[in-house]
């Protein structure tokens, strides 16, 4: 059985985690089929936006430790096959195409480090999340300690950070950390909608927007400021803006094809 489900489907990859006899820990190969994924979505024309969800009661209940501690142990961290993408987002380029994320039961260390490298997160509110490396003798090395404090706050990623506490899916909204609550089992189908309203968006308005974005937070305002309007150039030149400006005069919903 595979350890990670993968289907594309209009112009959305779903990927889900599949190991739920184990509450799906992430074991190196685990990592690998995400990796594998992320390097398709943002490879493949067809695919505007990816969907990460987990089969059973619980996204994950983190890494599989044993299994990765010669890994962490050579100072030199994760490596990538070719055609892979690091879902974690500290090795390699950033992606180019967004990704919703849906989450329920525990979510701990790997998954909330996953979370933190996606773009619009939905979340049952059974979800429970935490860093738990100081309770297993070592820090968080996903991307938590670079990324968690510029979500939630300093003293509240600290809190959790050092203590390897637990938080809840009502404190992640109330934080911003996830942008949907909903009830148990209805965590993908939410987040299968906001995908859908991506991928029907321009994509290439949509790889714009995350762009510039993306810019403005890792290297400041004033880089984004930089290449917003040459960014925007080729983009206004496309069929898609085209197609935009149509659907608007004859009042119907615009179909894009990222040209």
């Amino acid at each position: 059985m595979a350890l990670v489900n993968v289907e594309a489907k209009d112009h959305i990859l779903f990927i889900g985690l599949n190991r739920p006899e184990k509450m799906n820990a992430m074991n190196r190969q685990m990592y690998h089929d995400i990796a594998a994924a992320y390097g398709r979505l943002n490879r493949d024309p067809e695919l505007r936006v990816g969907l990460v969800y987990a089969e059973g009661d619980h996204f994950t209940s983190g890494l599989e430790l044993d299994d990765w501690a010669g890994v962490f142990a050579n100072g030199e961290g994760l490596s990538l096959n070719e055609g892979e993408m690091d879902p974690f987002g500290i090795v390699g380029p950033p992606m180019d195409k967004p990704v919703v994320y849906a989450t329920q039961g525990i979510c701990f260390t790997c998954g909330v480090e996953m979370m933190l490298n996606t773009d619009i997160r939905v979340a049952a509110d059974n979800s429970r999340y935490g860093q738990l490396e100081v309770r297993r003798g070592i820090f968080a090395c996903g991307g938590a300690t670079i990324r968690l404090q510029e979500e939630i706050g300093w003293a509240n990623a600290q809190r959790y950070l050092l203590t390897g506490d637990e938080w809840s899916a009502a404190q992640a909204r109330e934080w911003g950390l996830v942008q949907e609550l909903v009830a148990p089992g209805e965590q993908f189908d939410r987040a299968r909608e906001m995908a859908e309203k991506v991928a029907r968006a321009a994509p290439l308005g949509v790889q714009g927007s995350l762009r510039s974005s993306r810019i403005a937070r890792t290297e400041g305002h004033d880089a984004a400021k930089a290449r917003l309007f040459p960014d925007l150039a080729p983009v206004m030149r496309s069929e898609d803006v085209q197609e935009g400006i149509q659907s608007f005069l004859e009042r119907r919903e615009a179909v894009f094809k990222g040209v």
